[in-house]
């Protein structure tokens, strides 16, 4: 269902009407339809801030020439020249004169900063400092980010901090090209963690990324599961859609328009993870990316709620997800360097009414693969989670029309996303680039308020 009061806010008649009402005037936000491109930033104006002492700008200066950019070292002379990306160095704030840099930065470009914009801020990683306040001020820096973010997003503009181990800079090209390009449309006021602890890919393709790479994703046949199978076949990925049997229409027909893999296969079944792994191996000899998107809701108070409602959710969110892992895992079904992402929830983060099972399931995916991230790293393999927001889906639709309207403006862009972004931020997660990003949940919410 397309967004009213975007469309209102586009037509100058009814444009003047909202404003007078003092409604919320939703940018257009820039999405790109293709796949990865070689040199992204080919043409932006982008913008290298630094901090003294800090340790990333000549790795980001790197990373941005080879995706097309000639950063500048300061603003454009002319007052109305725009900026397409900003990026700061901030790894160097070691005490809380250093804080300085970041309103001596910023303050002058806030009104810069193009609509789309993108800024990304480079800190040190808290869990490497031996000082309290040094590890506090790259603590902090998480907080300046989070509310540019809030300042920013009724341009479209997002904000993201990256917190970086000083071993793992090589690893930034791949977090640059996703944070300061359109794919990160809906991803705003997150902190990342970006370590060493996983090998590095002898190979970082950044155009077909997923080429000869096999993925599969669970509950496929519609909504964010079909929008990342679409997203990882762009990037030269073979993948496997799987669904209930009740979805055979759907996922029959939009694997043929995909060029995918349908497999239909109830994902609780105790002896589904031994169905998928047989599958898997007979018919593409092993795995590479598995997106554990498969999910569902069954919303009562807890007081209301009946027992199999409460098994019924656990069951399919999250007992089911150990158990596939933990056979592919076994069996090394999933390869040396796999993807592994799993579909958390801002329920998961944030509670809500009538969701104790979903948020008690979602919650524990946020746990397990913080947990799960130190065991693979030895065999190379990243596993996150993602938080998705207000995603406009065919549930979503069916909402009461204010009800939507109240979730759709309850972010800092001001709007829903849609399923494509969330498929974004699951793509970016399963590709090679992202080999420093490992336990890590990441929301995609346009910086929902709640759980902020």
């Amino acid at each position: 269902m397309s967004d009213l009061l975007i469309k209102l806010n586009r037509n100058r008649a009814t444009a003047r009407i909202v404003k007078a009402l003092g409604l919320p005037a939703p940018v257009q936000l820039a999405r790109a339809a293709g796949g990865y491109e070689a040199q992204p930033f080919a043409g932006k104006s982008v913008l290298l801030c630094r901090t003294e002492r800090g340790y990333a700008a000549a790795g980001l200066d790197a990373a941005f020439r080879a995706a097309g950019a000639e950063p500048l070292a300061a603003p454009p002379g002319a007052a109305d020249a725009r900026l397409d990306i900003v990026v700061m160095d901030a790894s160097g704030c070691a005490t809380p004169a250093d804080y300085r840099a970041l309103y001596d930065s910023f303050h002058p470009l806030m009104r810069r900063i193009a609509r789309n914009g993108r800024v990304l801020i480079v800190a040190a990683l808290a869990a490497e400092m031996s000082d309290p306040v040094a590890a506090a001020l790259a603590r902090g820096i998480e907080g300046f980010g989070r509310s540019l973010g809030k300042e920013l997003g009724k341009n479209g503009i997002t904000v993201n901090v990256a917190c970086v181990a000083r071993d793992a800079v090589d690893r930034l090209a791949g977090v640059l090209r996703f944070f300061c390009g359109k794919q990160t449309t809906y991803v705003s006021g997150q902190v990342v963690q970006v370590t060493a602890r996983v090998i590095k890919p002898a190979r970082e393709p950044f155009a077909q990324a997923l080429a000869g790479k096999v993925a599969l994703v669970t509950g496929s046949a519609r909504g964010i599961g079909l929008a990342t199978a679409e997203r990882l076949v762009q990037e030269g990925a073979r993948v496997i859609c799987l669904d209930v049997p009740g979805a055979a229409d759907d996922l029959q027909r939009n694997c043929q328009r995909i060029g995918a893999t349908p497999l239909l296969l109830d994902i609780a079944a105790p002896d589904a993870p031994r169905k998928l792994a047989d599958f898997i191996g007979q018919q593409f000899g092993g795995l590479d990316i598995l997106v554990h998107n498969a999910g569902i809701t069954r919303d009562r108070t807890l007081a209301n709620m009946k027992e199999h409602y409460w098994d019924m959710v656990i069951n399919i969110n999250f007992a089911a997800i150990v158990a596939v892992d933990e056979l592919l895992l076994a069996e090394k079904v999933l390869r040396d360097e796999g993807r592994i992402v799993c579909l958390s929830s801002i329920s998961g983060v944030a509670g809500n009414f009538g969701q104790t099972n979903y948020a008690a399931s979602k919650a524990a995916l946020i746990g397990y693969v913080a947990a799960r991230a130190p065991a693979l790293a030895a065999r190379g393999i990243c596993i996150n989670a993602i938080a998705p927001g207000f995603i406009e889906t065919a549930m979503t639709d069916a909402m009461p029309f204010f009800t939507r309207e109240i979730g759709r403006r309850l972010n800092s862009l001001q709007q829903g996303g849609q399923p494509r972004d969330a498929a974004e931020l699951i793509t970016f997660l399963s590709t090679p680039g992202a080999s420093g990003i490992s336990g890590n949940t990441i929301r995609v919410c346009g910086q929902g308020l709640i759980g902020a």
